[in-house]
């Protein structure tokens, strides 16, 4: 996480030493070599039987060697559709302490996930997105990667960091609660006595856990009852979903996701594409993951048929809410709480604003261009011409018989539109002034704000755990120009952020809490 020091307000950042691996300006050069001459089809068995099975390689990472290395394909329309056209540019997943705990790459990750760039002629999608998202929630880091086998030169890879065991202790201090891959096993029906489900929606099916065997993947077994639990309380018991979701996380991922036209994902047809991780404060938390579609790569919201160019550019923030969509509780039970839909458009605009209409992101773009340009054009197996390559950043071209918009094409439209919505008109309330003071009795925090029906202080003692929201006190007494403030117990390491409430709108400060916030020191 990150936290604001109020005096200077300087960022002090949490779980970001995997970075020295994915460093967005440094080219990885990855060189794996394997013990067996038929790899390739020794690969391919093992995937086409479904396991995570990994053959014994040496790999070698920026010329720093990891002997016992354990390699598998990866992905699914990825490696099937890309393997079906005969292409040798295959996404892999390589795990470097596969047969020695000890050995770590720079960051001290453990495995590199290397995709083919499949649907994005631009190369700048996945790992832009992550880049975007890493500013507002934990996220996987991303760069780019040389990948070479046996010698022979693959091509140019998107390298992204892997959701795993290392990155929950690099994010929540802890890694062994209920982890969630929300992906179904889409080779697999559903048992027909079960209620029906559409995808990972988080859909209450019943207690029996057979019922979400075929569209979740649990690290520990045992863990089907917390999942059940969180399902039924989306969808029976809403009034008690913060005691068990991290509802921030979860509206700022719905945020992005809507935002970024990114709908190979919750919001989309196949409702997946994220994991969960239950803490032991009780709280699970959505991670994004799978970047590759976002930018309107896939067009499918699951309430129609393909989405035009026009039609992304103006997807509403509401998606599946304005519809009545049960079959989205997250959606459906966050949405429908005034105050959470007022801070879910508060996330919306931070994100366009920071991203979009200030042109951070074309800026972002072209950096990301400028290096990998050349060695696009290196890149003999790419999945599509350098011509595609060019055009996509701004024009809508096809890949495998499917068309992907241009990435500016649709979100300079996309940022207009929004900015234009009712909703992003509204005047929002405006906080300044943020101050604690430190005295005998505890800690008193106070903000200046103009605009705000009530004010909430969010706040924890330490590092890690939940905020508790409380309403602050008006002490002004004035319709403008107000102090709104609150007293804590004295306690050392307390965090906190602030949420100006409005009739329609909400305001934050920091605008990135929660996962930015301010600390009162402990002197």
């Amino acid at each position: 996480m990150k936290y604001l020091f109020t005096a200077s307000l300087a960022i002090c950042c949490l779980g970001l030493s995997a970075q020295d691996i994915y460093k967005l300006d440094h080219i990885i050069e990855v060189r794996i070599k394997f013990l067996e001459e038929n790899w390739d089809g020794q690969l391919d068995s093992l995937k086409q039987e479904g396991d995570e099975l990994r053959l014994v390689a040496d790999v070698e990472v920026d010329g720093k060697k990891y002997p016992g290395s354990g390699v598998r394909y990866k992905g699914n329309s990825s490696y099937f559709s890309v393997r079906n056209l005969g292409s040798s540019k295959l996404p892999f997943n390589i795990k470097v302490n596969h047969t020695d705990k000890d050995l770590r790459l720079p960051g001290g990750v453990t495995t590199l996930k290397l995709s083919n760039v499949f649907r994005d002629p631009s190369f700048v999608r996945e790992v832009l997105a992550y880049e975007i998202a890493g500013k507002y929630m934990p996220a996987p880091k991303a760069n780019f990667a040389k990948v070479y086998a046996d010698g022979k030169y693959l091509g140019l890879y998107n390298c992204s960091e892997s959701i795993d065991e290392f990155f929950l202790q690099n994010y929540f201090n802890e890694n062994t609660g209920p982890f969630i891959k929300c992906d179904p096993y889409w080779d697999e029906e559903q048992d027909p006595d079960c209620p029906i489900s559409d995808k990972a929606s988080l859909m209450y099916l019943g207690e029996d856990s057979l019922c979400y065997k075929s569209l979740y993947e649990l690290k520990e077994k045992g863990h089907w009852a917390k999942l059940i639990e969180l399902t039924r309380i989306l969808t029976e018991h809403r009034d008690s979903l913060e005691s068990i979701l991290d509802v921030d996380m979860a509206l700022w991922m719905l945020a992005f996701d809507n935002v970024l036209v990114n709908l190979d994902s919750y919001i989309g047809r196949l409702c997946h594409n994220y994991y969960l991780y239950q803490d032991t404060f009780g709280q699970f938390h959505p991670l994004v993951w799978d970047m590759n579609l976002c930018f309107g790569g896939f067009r499918y919201t699951g309430l129609g048929p393909a989405l035009s160019d026009a039609q992304m550019t103006e997807l509403s923030p509401f998606t599946h809410f304005k519809e009545k969509n049960e079959k989205r509780p997250l959606i459906m039970a966050l949405l429908n709480v005034p105050l959470f839909r007022k801070v879910y458009i508060a996330h919306m605009k931070t994100i366009l604003e920071e991203n979009f209409t200030n042109g951070n992101y074309l800026e972002r773009i072209s950096a990301i261009v400028k290096m990998i340009e050349p060695l696009v054009e290196q890149d003999t197996n790419r999945l599509y011409d350098m011509e595609s390559f060019h055009k996509n950043i701004h024009e809508t071209v096809k890949a495998d018989n499917a068309p992907i918009v241009g990435v500016v094409k649709l979100m300079s439209k996309r940022a207009d539109f929004l900015k234009k919505h009712p909703l992003f008109q509204k005047d929002t309330p405006k906080i300044s002034e943020v101050i604690h003071r430190k005295n005998a009795e505890g800690v008193n925090i106070s903000a200046k704000v103009d605009g705000a029906d009530k004010v909430y202080l969010c706040y924890r003692v330490g590092k890690y755990g939940p905020f508790t929201r409380s309403e602050m006190a008006n002490n002004s007494g004035q319709n403008s120009d107000q102090i709104w403030a609150f007293d804590l117990e004295p306690a050392d390491g307390i965090q906190y952020y602030i949420i100006a409430e409005g009739d329609k709108t909400a305001a934050l400060s920091p605008a990135r809490a929660a996962y930015e916030f301010y600390e009162v020191d402990k002197k």
